[in-house]
């Protein structure tokens, strides 16, 4: 696969100064696509951004991926992930790399590229477990961590399940599914005042919580004076960070 070649032939693309064997190039307006080919020339790292651009943080993340040959292992993850990322007054403390299968960047227009290309994007320690599966993968990547998006706040791996013999609202089945931040939180606010009621949530160390109320608190069967508050529920998901 001749990385080179296939840029070129997408048209518009421009090399980025100071960064060798890299290109930028916007396919239309609000969007503006980096990729930079690693130091052998058979691997690419790619970084998309919407609406708000930055090319010293674009800069930066694709030389961090570069240097960790971030998602070139064989049999990679669909998720591979470096802590350690630091730029500017940003707060991000990683850099995520999406698999091939799993951003899709060039499918239908270059499949060729697409499977030699890592989508990198800065992110935090706390989006991610590890152990996601390629389904799992792709609906965090393109429905909840919003890798485009350069002044997003943490979206923490969350897996939750819920009872509400109030609001009469919950999940289906036994299992745990992914959810966000701000749900976690409505949920746990609407258990008191409904006997029975429960939320039982995952992090992305795969500790686990149980919050009831049945006149009181509960957490993991131990009574509380209070209700959980955000700070420690952004504690128990590892949001540790101050955005900017």
């Amino acid at each position: 696969m001749n990385i080179e070649q296939a840029v070129a032939e997408i048209g518009n693309a421009e090399e980025v100064a100071g960064l060798p064997t890299a290109w930028r190039w916007s396919p239309r307006s609000r969007f503006m696509f980096f990729l930079a080919m690693d130091v052998d020339g058979r691997w690419a790292y790619q970084m998309n951004s919407l609406d708000v651009h930055d090319e010293g943080l674009t800069r930066s993340v694709l030389e961090f991926a570069r240097h960790h040959s971030l998602g070139r292992e064989p049999g990679a993850k669909p998720f591979t992930v470096a802590t350690g990322f630091s730029y500017g007054t940003y707060r991000f403390d990683s850099v995520a790399a999406a698999a091939p299968p799993v951003h899709g960047y060039h499918h239908g227009r270059n499949e060729s590229l697409n499977e030699v290309v890592s989508a990198v994007f800065p992110a935090y320690q706390c989006e991610f477990r590890g152990d996601e599966n390629l389904e799992e993968a792709v609906l965090r990547f393109k429905r909840m961590l919003r890798p485009t998006i350069i002044s997003r706040p943490p979206v923490p791996y969350l897996r939750m399940r819920y009872e509400n013999t109030r609001t009469k609202g919950g999940s289906v089945g036994p299992s745990r599914g992914f959810t966000t931040h701000d749900v976690l939180l409505r949920e746990l606010g609407l258990l008191e005042g409904a006997p029975g009621s429960f939320v039982e949530f995952e992090n992305s160390l795969g500790e686990v919580w149980n919050v009831g109320w049945n006149g009181s608190w509960l957490v993991n069967g131990t009574a509380e004076g209070v209700p959980p508050s955000e700070g420690w529920v952004a504690a128990a998901l590892g949001i540790s960070v101050k955005v900017r």
